[in-house]
């Protein structure tokens, strides 16, 4: 398994690019260089975010998002399970 998130990931169990192992692991999102916490959906490729609108909902009850566009950085805050150390912790010992 690689430590490289995907293209393309969704927190909405409703989308096709929704993965709870990977969201498991936890995502790190940095948009335009600051950090987000509140990213719904992101596109590395395509540079986009969605993010929830407020409190604001549709008339099913799902969260209105709007898409933001600009340079996307994803990687994974924890490591898989299993997986081998980083070298960088190796390094500094």
């Amino acid at each position: 398994m690689t430590d490289t998130p995907p293209d393309r990931l969704s927190s909405n169990p409703r989308s096709p690019f929704f993965d709870e192992a990977l969201l498991a692991r936890g995502i790190g999102i940095r948009f335009k260089g600051a950090e987000r916490r509140d990213v719904e959906e992101y596109s590395r490729t395509e540079g986009w975010i969605r993010v929830a609108l407020g409190k604001k909902v549709d008339r099913r009850g799902q969260p209105l998002t709007v898409k933001l566009s600009g340079e996307v950085e994803a990687w994974f805050e924890r490591p898989a399970a299993g997986a081998e150390p980083s070298d960088e912790v190796s390094a500094s010992d």
